[in-house]
Protein backbone atom coordinates (compact mmCIF):
# COMPACT_ATOMS: atom_id res chain seq x y z
CA UNK A 1 0.00 0.00 0.00
CA UNK A 2 1.08 2.98 -0.71
CA UNK A 3 0.56 4.21 2.90
CA UNK A 4 3.91 2.28 3.59
CA UNK A 5 5.95 4.04 1.62
CA UNK A 6 9.27 5.78 2.81
CA UNK A 7 9.60 8.44 -0.21
CA UNK A 8 12.63 10.85 -0.17
CA UNK A 9 12.19 14.31 -1.15
CA UNK A 10 13.30 14.58 -4.49
CA UNK A 11 13.84 18.31 -4.13
CA UNK A 12 15.56 17.95 -0.93
CA UNK A 13 18.17 15.47 -2.97
CA UNK A 14 18.40 18.31 -5.07
CA UNK A 15 19.51 20.73 -2.88
CA UNK A 16 21.85 18.16 -0.98
CA UNK A 17 23.79 17.95 -4.48
CA UNK A 18 23.47 21.52 -5.04
CA UNK A 19 25.19 23.11 -1.63
CA UNK A 20 28.92 24.09 -1.17
CA UNK A 21 30.24 24.11 2.07
CA UNK A 22 33.52 26.28 2.59
CA UNK A 23 35.51 23.82 4.52
CA UNK A 24 37.13 20.02 3.43
CA UNK A 25 35.66 18.27 6.45
CA UNK A 26 31.94 19.24 5.34
CA UNK A 27 32.52 18.56 1.80
CA UNK A 28 33.75 14.79 3.35
CA UNK A 29 30.89 14.32 5.56
CA UNK A 30 28.33 14.50 3.02
CA UNK A 31 29.81 12.35 0.06
CA UNK A 32 29.73 10.20 3.13
CA UNK A 33 26.73 10.87 3.55
CA UNK A 34 25.63 10.31 -0.31
CA UNK A 35 27.46 6.66 -0.43
CA UNK A 36 24.83 4.36 -1.78
CA UNK A 37 24.58 0.53 -1.72
CA UNK A 38 24.29 -0.11 -5.78
CA UNK A 39 22.69 -3.43 -6.41
CA UNK A 40 23.18 -4.46 -10.41
CA UNK A 41 19.35 -4.17 -10.76
CA UNK A 42 19.53 -0.97 -10.10
CA UNK A 43 23.02 -0.38 -12.56
CA UNK A 44 20.58 -2.52 -15.12
CA UNK A 45 17.57 0.00 -15.17
CA UNK A 46 18.88 2.74 -14.55
CA UNK A 47 21.52 2.41 -17.21
CA UNK A 48 24.86 3.57 -14.74
CA UNK A 49 27.96 2.75 -16.31
CA UNK A 50 30.18 2.65 -13.07
CA UNK A 51 29.04 2.09 -9.71
CA UNK A 52 32.45 3.65 -8.53
CA UNK A 53 31.79 6.89 -10.16
CA UNK A 54 28.21 8.29 -9.67
CA UNK A 55 26.94 11.53 -10.66
CA UNK A 56 25.21 13.62 -9.12
CA UNK A 57 22.07 12.91 -11.27
CA UNK A 58 22.54 9.14 -10.85
CA UNK A 59 22.74 9.21 -7.31
CA UNK A 60 19.50 11.12 -7.01
CA UNK A 61 18.07 8.13 -9.42
CA UNK A 62 19.19 5.61 -7.04
CA UNK A 63 17.12 7.47 -4.43
CA UNK A 64 13.91 7.76 -6.47
CA UNK A 65 11.24 5.86 -4.99
CA UNK A 66 10.11 2.59 -6.47
CA UNK A 67 6.49 3.09 -6.90
CA UNK A 68 6.11 2.43 -10.82
CA UNK A 69 4.13 3.99 -13.07
CA UNK A 70 0.70 3.74 -12.08
CA UNK A 71 0.42 7.78 -11.55
CA UNK A 72 2.06 8.50 -14.75
CA UNK A 73 -1.09 10.12 -17.49
CA UNK A 74 -0.83 12.43 -20.60
CA UNK A 75 -3.56 14.88 -21.18
CA UNK A 76 -5.23 15.25 -24.59
CA UNK A 77 -5.81 18.60 -26.56
CA UNK A 78 -8.68 20.40 -24.58
CA UNK A 79 -12.02 20.15 -27.11
CA UNK A 80 -14.71 22.93 -26.79
CA UNK A 81 -17.94 22.45 -25.77
CA UNK A 82 -21.35 23.13 -26.77
CA UNK A 83 -24.81 25.04 -25.76
CA UNK A 84 -24.33 27.55 -23.41
CA UNK A 85 -20.82 26.97 -22.81
CA UNK A 86 -19.60 26.95 -25.77
CA UNK A 87 -17.39 30.98 -26.78
CA UNK A 88 -19.07 33.93 -26.71
CA UNK A 89 -17.86 37.00 -27.56
CA UNK A 90 -17.69 39.61 -25.28
CA UNK A 91 -18.34 36.83 -22.48
CA UNK A 92 -15.89 35.33 -19.92
CA UNK A 93 -16.84 32.30 -18.71
CA UNK A 94 -13.22 30.21 -16.69
CA UNK A 95 -12.37 28.53 -13.80
CA UNK A 96 -14.44 25.67 -13.46
CA UNK A 97 -15.50 23.59 -10.38
CA UNK A 98 -15.32 20.25 -9.82
CA UNK A 99 -18.96 18.55 -11.24
CA UNK A 100 -21.24 16.50 -9.30
CA UNK A 101 -24.26 14.30 -10.86
CA UNK A 102 -27.44 15.14 -9.17
CA UNK A 103 -31.06 15.12 -10.65
CA UNK A 104 -29.84 12.97 -13.53
CA UNK A 105 -27.18 15.71 -14.81
CA UNK A 106 -23.98 17.03 -13.97
CA UNK A 107 -24.13 20.44 -12.37
CA UNK A 108 -20.76 22.73 -12.30
CA UNK A 109 -20.72 26.61 -11.11
CA UNK A 110 -17.95 29.29 -12.63
CA UNK A 111 -17.00 32.80 -12.59
CA UNK A 112 -18.58 34.74 -15.19
CA UNK A 113 -17.91 38.52 -16.24
CA UNK A 114 -18.65 40.81 -19.28
CA UNK A 115 -16.87 43.34 -21.24
CA UNK A 116 -12.90 43.86 -21.86
CA UNK A 117 -10.23 43.62 -19.41
CA UNK A 118 -7.96 47.61 -18.82
CA UNK A 119 -5.78 46.16 -16.22
CA UNK A 120 -4.41 48.86 -13.47
CA UNK A 121 -3.80 51.56 -16.50
CA UNK A 122 -7.47 52.06 -16.58
CA UNK A 123 -9.70 53.58 -14.17
CA UNK A 124 -10.19 50.96 -10.98
CA UNK A 125 -13.43 52.41 -9.85
CA UNK A 126 -15.27 51.28 -13.50
CA UNK A 127 -13.19 48.78 -15.69
CA UNK A 128 -12.22 45.27 -15.03
CA UNK A 129 -8.60 44.46 -13.82
CA UNK A 130 -8.59 41.06 -14.44
CA UNK A 131 -11.14 38.77 -16.27
CA UNK A 132 -11.96 37.64 -12.98
CA UNK A 133 -12.91 41.04 -11.60
CA UNK A 134 -16.42 42.01 -10.96
CA UNK A 135 -17.18 38.47 -11.82
CA UNK A 136 -20.36 36.35 -10.32
CA UNK A 137 -20.64 32.61 -9.92
CA UNK A 138 -23.29 30.64 -12.12
CA UNK A 139 -23.46 27.56 -13.08
CA UNK A 140 -24.80 25.13 -15.70
CA UNK A 141 -26.05 21.52 -16.20
CA UNK A 142 -26.06 18.71 -18.35
CA UNK A 143 -27.11 14.99 -18.94
CA UNK A 144 -23.30 13.98 -21.13
CA UNK A 145 -20.74 16.59 -19.80
CA UNK A 146 -20.55 17.93 -23.62
CA UNK A 147 -23.84 20.24 -23.95
CA UNK A 148 -24.30 22.06 -21.54
CA UNK A 149 -27.83 24.50 -20.52
CA UNK A 150 -26.92 27.91 -17.73
CA UNK A 151 -29.26 28.01 -15.63
CA UNK A 152 -28.04 31.32 -14.14
CA UNK A 153 -26.53 32.90 -11.25
CA UNK A 154 -25.66 31.35 -7.82
CA UNK A 155 -24.00 33.50 -5.58
CA UNK A 156 -23.33 37.01 -6.37
CA UNK A 157 -21.50 40.13 -5.26
CA UNK A 158 -21.92 42.11 -2.12
CA UNK A 159 -23.88 45.10 -1.28
CA UNK A 160 -20.97 47.94 -1.23
CA UNK A 161 -18.75 47.83 1.49
CA UNK A 162 -19.18 44.26 1.95
CA UNK A 163 -16.07 42.16 1.79
CA UNK A 164 -17.30 40.54 -1.61
CA UNK A 165 -18.31 43.95 -3.31
CA UNK A 166 -16.08 43.51 -6.12
CA UNK A 167 -15.79 40.29 -7.34
CA UNK A 168 -16.87 36.42 -6.28
CA UNK A 169 -15.07 34.00 -8.17
CA UNK A 170 -12.49 30.64 -8.67
CA UNK A 171 -15.34 28.35 -6.71
CA UNK A 172 -15.49 24.85 -5.97
CA UNK A 173 -18.61 22.59 -4.91
CA UNK A 174 -18.52 20.10 -1.45
CA UNK A 175 -21.69 18.15 -0.86
CA UNK A 176 -21.71 16.93 2.66
CA UNK A 177 -25.17 15.11 4.68
CA UNK A 178 -27.54 16.47 1.96
CA UNK A 179 -25.85 20.22 1.79
CA UNK A 180 -24.05 22.17 -0.75
CA UNK A 181 -21.34 24.51 0.06
CA UNK A 182 -19.53 26.43 -2.58
CA UNK A 183 -16.16 28.17 -1.07
CA UNK A 184 -15.12 30.89 -3.78
CA UNK A 185 -12.43 33.93 -3.88
CA UNK A 186 -13.81 37.25 -2.80
CA UNK A 187 -12.47 40.84 -3.50
CA UNK A 188 -13.55 44.04 -2.06
CA UNK A 189 -13.13 47.37 -3.93
CA UNK A 190 -11.25 49.10 -4.99
CA UNK A 191 -9.16 46.82 -6.72
CA UNK A 192 -5.57 47.50 -6.15
CA UNK A 193 -2.44 45.39 -6.50
CA UNK A 194 -1.72 45.45 -3.08
CA UNK A 195 -5.63 44.10 -1.79
CA UNK A 196 -5.89 41.13 0.02
CA UNK A 197 -8.03 38.58 -1.88
CA UNK A 198 -10.33 36.47 0.90
CA UNK A 199 -12.36 33.40 1.20
CA UNK A 200 -16.12 33.15 1.24
CA UNK A 201 -18.95 30.26 1.76
CA UNK A 202 -22.27 29.49 0.96
CA UNK A 203 -24.28 26.76 1.32
CA UNK A 204 -28.01 25.55 0.04
CA UNK A 205 -30.24 22.47 0.77
CA UNK A 206 -30.01 22.28 -3.06
CA UNK A 207 -27.94 22.27 -5.90
CA UNK A 208 -29.98 24.93 -7.64
CA UNK A 209 -30.20 27.45 -4.82
CA UNK A 210 -30.96 30.20 -3.59
CA UNK A 211 -27.79 30.06 -1.50
CA UNK A 212 -26.79 31.73 1.50
CA UNK A 213 -23.61 33.13 1.85
CA UNK A 214 -21.32 33.59 4.93
CA UNK A 215 -21.49 37.37 6.72
CA UNK A 216 -17.64 37.07 7.14
CA UNK A 217 -14.89 35.26 5.16
CA UNK A 218 -14.14 32.04 6.62
CA UNK A 219 -10.05 32.44 5.39
CA UNK A 220 -7.60 35.92 5.26
CA UNK A 221 -4.32 36.21 4.40
CA UNK A 222 -1.88 36.11 7.48
CA UNK A 223 -1.15 40.00 8.72
CA UNK A 224 2.56 39.37 9.26
CA UNK A 225 3.65 40.97 5.88
CA UNK A 226 4.72 44.89 5.69
CA UNK A 227 4.31 47.06 2.47
CA UNK A 228 7.25 49.04 1.87
CA UNK A 229 5.83 52.80 1.25
CA UNK A 230 2.34 53.76 0.46
CA UNK A 231 2.69 53.76 -3.68
CA UNK A 232 0.64 50.78 -4.71
CA UNK A 233 3.59 48.05 -5.55
CA UNK A 234 3.29 44.55 -4.83
CA UNK A 235 6.99 44.25 -5.19
CA UNK A 236 7.98 46.36 -2.17
CA UNK A 237 7.69 45.25 0.77
CA UNK A 238 10.00 45.41 4.27
CA UNK A 239 8.97 42.32 5.53
CA UNK A 240 7.20 39.59 3.04
CA UNK A 241 5.72 37.47 6.07
CA UNK A 242 3.93 33.97 5.31
CA UNK A 243 2.92 32.40 2.03
CA UNK A 244 -0.70 33.71 2.11
CA UNK A 245 0.66 37.31 3.39
CA UNK A 246 -0.86 38.77 0.46
CA UNK A 247 -3.81 36.67 -0.67
CA UNK A 248 -5.46 33.36 -0.26
CA UNK A 249 -6.73 31.47 -3.38
CA UNK A 250 -8.80 28.68 -5.02
CA UNK A 251 -10.35 27.20 -2.02
CA UNK A 252 -11.55 23.65 -2.39
CA UNK A 253 -13.20 21.97 0.94
CA UNK A 254 -12.83 18.02 1.32
CA UNK A 255 -14.48 16.05 4.03
CA UNK A 256 -11.50 13.97 5.51
CA UNK A 257 -11.00 11.75 8.73
CA UNK A 258 -13.94 13.53 10.57
CA UNK A 259 -12.69 17.13 9.90
CA UNK A 260 -13.32 19.30 6.69
CA UNK A 261 -9.71 19.87 5.14
CA UNK A 262 -9.66 23.21 2.93
CA UNK A 263 -7.24 23.43 0.37
CA UNK A 264 -6.15 26.87 -0.77
CA UNK A 265 -3.35 28.43 -3.05
CA UNK A 266 -1.68 31.53 -0.87
CA UNK A 267 0.63 34.48 -1.97
CA UNK A 268 2.90 36.46 -0.62
CA UNK A 269 3.96 40.11 -0.30
CA UNK A 270 6.76 40.65 -2.34
CA UNK A 271 6.67 37.55 -4.42
CA UNK A 272 9.40 36.60 -6.29
CA UNK A 273 10.45 34.62 -9.28
CA UNK A 274 12.76 31.66 -8.59
CA UNK A 275 14.50 29.22 -10.22
CA UNK A 276 10.88 27.31 -10.43
CA UNK A 277 9.32 30.22 -11.49
CA UNK A 278 6.58 32.21 -9.28
CA UNK A 279 6.75 31.84 -5.37
CA UNK A 280 2.88 30.05 -5.28
CA UNK A 281 2.78 27.39 -2.61
CA UNK A 282 -0.50 25.69 -0.72
CA UNK A 283 -2.08 25.61 2.42
CA UNK A 284 -4.36 24.33 4.19
CA UNK A 285 -6.63 25.32 7.19
CA UNK A 286 -9.11 22.84 9.05
CA UNK A 287 -12.52 22.83 10.66
CA UNK A 288 -14.85 20.76 12.43
CA UNK A 289 -17.61 21.99 10.70
CA UNK A 290 -18.25 22.79 7.43
CA UNK A 291 -19.46 26.41 8.25
CA UNK A 292 -15.74 26.73 10.11
CA UNK A 293 -14.22 27.99 12.00
CA UNK A 294 -11.10 27.04 9.38
CA UNK A 295 -7.74 27.14 11.55
CA UNK A 296 -4.40 27.17 9.23
CA UNK A 297 -1.96 24.01 10.22
CA UNK A 298 1.43 24.75 11.67
CA UNK A 299 2.68 22.76 8.70
CA UNK A 300 2.09 25.40 6.20
CA UNK A 301 2.97 25.86 3.71
CA UNK A 302 2.24 22.46 2.78
CA UNK A 303 3.57 22.56 -0.50
CA UNK A 304 6.28 24.57 -2.26
CA UNK A 305 5.03 24.89 -5.92
CA UNK A 306 1.28 24.52 -7.59
CA UNK A 307 -1.17 26.80 -9.03
CA UNK A 308 -4.76 26.14 -8.77
CA UNK A 309 -6.10 23.53 -6.58
CA UNK A 310 -6.68 20.39 -7.54
CA UNK A 311 -7.22 17.28 -5.26
CA UNK A 312 -8.78 14.03 -4.44
CA UNK A 313 -9.05 11.29 -2.02
CA UNK A 314 -7.17 8.50 -2.72
CA UNK A 315 -5.96 5.13 -0.69
CA UNK A 316 -6.80 6.64 2.89
CA UNK A 317 -4.92 9.92 2.18
CA UNK A 318 -4.80 12.81 -0.26
CA UNK A 319 -3.82 13.44 -3.98
CA UNK A 320 -2.53 16.69 -5.38
CA UNK A 321 -2.11 17.75 -9.12
CA UNK A 322 0.55 20.42 -8.99
CA UNK A 323 0.94 22.83 -11.87
CA UNK A 324 2.42 25.93 -13.50
CA UNK A 325 4.31 27.19 -10.71
CA UNK A 326 7.59 26.34 -8.63
CA UNK A 327 10.32 24.07 -8.44
CA UNK A 328 7.87 20.96 -8.25
CA UNK A 329 5.37 22.16 -10.45
CA UNK A 330 4.45 19.49 -13.16
CA UNK A 331 3.93 16.60 -10.73
CA UNK A 332 1.11 14.24 -8.89
CA UNK A 333 1.89 13.96 -5.22
CA UNK A 334 0.04 12.16 -2.78
CA UNK A 335 0.05 12.44 1.13
CA UNK A 336 -1.32 9.58 3.68
CA UNK A 337 -2.36 12.18 6.11
CA UNK A 338 -3.54 15.18 3.77
CA UNK A 339 -0.59 17.21 5.04
CA UNK A 340 2.31 15.61 4.25
CA UNK A 341 2.84 15.05 0.21
CA UNK A 342 5.55 13.28 -1.86
CA UNK A 343 6.11 13.04 -5.55
CA UNK A 344 4.54 10.09 -7.30
CA UNK A 345 4.82 11.44 -10.72
CA UNK A 346 6.66 13.86 -13.08
CA UNK A 347 4.20 14.63 -15.72
CA UNK A 348 3.86 16.84 -18.83
CA UNK A 349 1.53 20.24 -18.83
CA UNK A 350 -1.68 19.67 -17.24
CA UNK A 351 -4.60 21.67 -18.36
CA UNK A 352 -5.42 24.88 -16.10
CA UNK A 353 -8.10 25.48 -13.34
CA UNK A 354 -9.26 21.69 -13.59
CA UNK A 355 -12.69 20.90 -12.86
CA UNK A 356 -12.52 17.20 -11.29
CA UNK A 357 -15.59 14.90 -11.99
CA UNK A 358 -16.39 14.12 -8.86
CA UNK A 359 -18.60 11.15 -9.37
CA UNK A 360 -15.60 8.80 -10.74
CA UNK A 361 -14.70 5.96 -7.96
CA UNK A 362 -11.51 7.51 -6.99
CA UNK A 363 -9.89 4.16 -5.34
CA UNK A 364 -9.95 2.36 -8.90
CA UNK A 365 -6.72 3.74 -9.85
CA UNK A 366 -5.00 6.80 -8.21
CA UNK A 367 -5.55 8.77 -11.28
CA UNK A 368 -9.28 7.52 -12.10
CA UNK A 369 -10.52 10.86 -11.42
CA UNK A 370 -8.31 12.49 -13.93
CA UNK A 371 -9.44 10.79 -16.89
CA UNK A 372 -11.95 13.84 -17.85
CA UNK A 373 -13.39 17.12 -16.55
CA UNK A 374 -13.29 20.62 -17.17
CA UNK A 375 -11.06 23.52 -17.39
CA UNK A 376 -10.62 26.91 -19.46
CA UNK A 377 -8.86 28.46 -22.41
CA UNK A 378 -7.87 31.70 -22.91
CA UNK A 379 -9.38 32.87 -26.12
CA UNK A 380 -8.00 36.15 -25.89
CA UNK A 381 -6.61 38.51 -23.11
CA UNK A 382 -10.28 39.36 -22.53
CA UNK A 383 -12.62 36.43 -22.81
CA UNK A 384 -12.31 32.32 -21.62
CA UNK A 385 -14.15 29.84 -22.01
CA UNK A 386 -14.83 26.62 -20.63
CA UNK A 387 -13.48 23.56 -22.41
CA UNK A 388 -13.10 19.73 -21.84
CA UNK A 389 -9.48 17.45 -21.21
CA UNK A 390 -9.52 13.99 -21.30
CA UNK A 391 -6.80 11.91 -19.93
CA UNK A 392 -5.02 8.53 -20.32
CA UNK A 393 -2.48 6.26 -18.37
CA UNK A 394 0.70 5.50 -20.34
CA UNK A 395 2.66 2.32 -19.70
CA UNK A 396 4.89 1.74 -22.38
CA UNK A 397 5.88 3.58 -25.43
CA UNK A 398 5.73 1.83 -29.02
CA UNK A 399 6.62 2.75 -32.43
CA UNK A 400 3.82 2.60 -35.29
CA UNK A 401 3.42 -1.13 -36.48
CA UNK A 402 5.33 -2.21 -33.20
Amino acid sequence: MLKNLCISSLMGIVLLQSCSPSNQGEKEAISSELETTVTPEQLDKLGITNADHLSAASKRALKWPNIGNEWFIEFSDLQPLKGDLAYEEGVVRRDPSAMIFENGKYYVWYSKSVGTTAGFAGDIEKDKVFPWDRCDIWYATSEDGWTWKEEGMAVGRGEPGAYDDRSVFTTEIMKHDGKYYLSYQTVKSPYTVRVKNQIGLAWSDSPDGPWTKSAEPILSPADNGIWKGEEQDRFAVEKKGDFDSHKVHDPCIVPYNGKFYLYYKGEQMGEEITFGGRQIRHGIAIADNPQGPYVKSEFNPISNSGHEICVWPYDGGIASLITTDGPEKNTIQWSPDGVNFEIMASIKGAPHAIGLNRTADTEKEPTEILRWGLSHIYNSYDYQSIMRFSSRRVTTHKAKGE
